[in-house]
């Protein structure tokens, strides 16, 4: 359902944008246990390359190649490995209160959702950090600032396929548990999971979704997208026709919201925690907002 656009640009940068990708030069110098010296060429890499970039392109294009950038001055391949392994153990102590809290809910629906945006607060790229087990425990009690959950769930009466797009790596435990709910209220759909095609910032890849077992639950994809965020252009054939012809599609996270923006199909739920200044002025939320937006 709905052609792609093939728009190459989506949301437009801002001067916000820029000092979060700075700031973030600093938090992989943290995430490496990095020394004076490396530190002052990683962040001095990343300020110089800012000064050339292209401002016409979305957030996350911007930084991929900065972090490429970073990767080999660190010579590393992924440099966030730690934290991704830290975070996944930090999900996984979660996954029996987030079952339990399903199995209880007067509208398992909502429950799985609020499961799915749960597991957006794991996120070491954001410009806000977050108390995890408040984060966790209060969403349950929040409502959506941006709430199209009645017309997803009628979106997915009519499914055959949904295409879920993962985000952070940890969250894409939650990512697992959301799927396996949402077959056991609809059968008939056949779940895809995409993962983005190499280590970026704390993004799940086939890696950590293999180390989870997702192939057991569903239908597992590289987008071959190096981007903290889906890009149509940079993606692999398979994913391109799999984004194409998905009745539906799941979008997780502020980085896939920032990157198909403008929508570039119609049927995109986006389901994100608000954790930015730029993203909140885009959707007219406030940052903090749990959004559900279905285009």
């Amino acid at each position: 359902m709905g052609q792609s656009d093939r728009r190459p640009r989506s949301m437009t940068i801002q001067s916000e944008c820029i000092a979060c990708i700075a700031g973030q030069s600093r938090r992989v110098c943290e995430a490496i246990h990095a020394d004076k010296s490396l530190s002052e060429h990683i962040i001095n890499y990343v300020e110089t390359a800012l000064q050339s970039a292209d401002f016409t392109l979305s957030p996350p294009v911007i930084a991929a190649p900065l972090y490429e950038g970073m990767a080999k001055l660190a010579q590393t391949a992924d440099l966030y490995d730690e934290q991704k392994r830290h975070a996944t153990i930090q999900a996984k102590s979660y996954l029996p209160f987030l079952e339990e809290t399903i199995q209880n809910s007067h509208d398992p629906f909502i429950a799985i959702l609020k499961t799915a945006v749960v597991g957006n607060v794991i996120d070491l790229a954001a410009e806000v950090s977050f108390d995890l087990h408040n984060a966790i425990t209060s969403v349950f009690d929040t409502p959506f600032a941006q709430d199209e959950s009645e017309s997803l769930r009628h979106a997915l009466t009519e499914a055959k396929s949904v295409l879920y797009i993962g985000d952070n790596t940890g969250e894409h435990l939650f990512d697992a548990l959301a799927i396996r709910e949402l077959q056991k209220l609809y059968p008939k759909i056949v779940f895809s999971y995409m993962v983005r095609g190499a280590p970026i910032i704390n993004d799940v890849t086939l890696k950590e979704a293999h180390e989870a077992g997702m192939e057991q639950i569903c239908r597992v994809v590289d987008s071959g997208v190096p981007t903290p965020g889906f890009v149509y252009e940079l993606a692999s054939t398979e994913a391109k026709n799999l984004f194409d012809h998905a009745d539906l599609i799941i979008a997780k996270g502020m980085g896939n919201y920032e990157c198909m923006t403008p929508q570039q199909r119609l049927n995109i739920c986006f389901l994100l925690k608000v954790k930015c200044s730029v993203v909140a002025e885009s959707l007219g939320q406030q940052i903090g907002d749990i959004v559900c937006k279905l285009s």
